[in-house]
């Protein structure tokens, strides 16, 4: 499970409080997760998450000292940007990155969990399908909605994509699945630490696309 465990996100302090810097190193290696999955569909997310990634990077290179956390950033914005916030700048930016994660976090979640077809146990639809539903289909709508529909019908079968996560090398379902796991730790207690700060901040917007 290369592509995952060569980019682990790190332990988060008793605060929760996410290093910008350290959170843009892991999440760089994101938008490389949409390519395992083999079709070009999928490649609307992957731009989101990338366009989005670097919307955060350009605020927290204005001034590193200054954005040492995300919370650092979007409280920033809250107090420049009053009448806009939080749909401006890097907190509109990691609202809809967190959802992107989310959806990883979901689909990886599915597959560890053993989730599957009873028909068709090497397909991943159901999988796909769980994490669009909980992490992206209400934001979406009745166009992105059929664009996702189509890719979910290009999904590649599971032991293509969990050979694709592992950078083409021949691994075992349960040893993949077993690194799945372990990457999902720290993944999503940063997701969850970031869904947290949203809440408690007031930034959560809810709007179609």
């Amino acid at each position: 499970m290369a592509l995952l465990l060569d980019n682990q996100f790190k332990d988060l302090p008793p605060d929760k409080a996410i290093d910008t810097k350290l959170f843009l190193e892991a999440v760089s290696h994101i938008p490389q997760f949409f390519d395992c999955l083999g079709s070009n569909v999928f490649s609307v997310i992957k731009s989101d998450i990338n366009g989005n990634i670097m919307k955060i990077r350009a605020v927290y290179m204005k001034d590193p000292a200054k954005y040492v956390t995300l919370q650092d950033i979007v409280e920033a914005e809250r107090e420049t940007h009053a009448a806009e916030w939080p749909k401006v700048g890097a907190t509109l930016a990691l609202m809809w990155l967190k959802r992107g994660l989310r959806f990883i976090q979901i689909l990886l979640q599915s597959l560890a969990d053993g989730e599957r077809e009873e028909n068709n146990p090497n397909l991943i639809r159901v999988n796909i399908t769980r994490a669009y539903e909980q992490a992206l289909k209400r934001y979406h709508g009745w166009i992105v909605q059929k664009i996702f529909h189509v890719a979910l019908h290009a999904a590649p079968y599971k032991s293509n994509f969990l050979k694709a996560l592992s950078k083409g090398e021949e691994v075992k379902e349960e040893d993949c699945l077993a690194n799945v796991r372990q990457f999902l730790v720290n993944y999503t207690a940063t997701v969850d630490a970031i869904y947290e700060m949203y809440t408690n901040l007031k930034a959560e917007l809810d709007y179609t696309v």
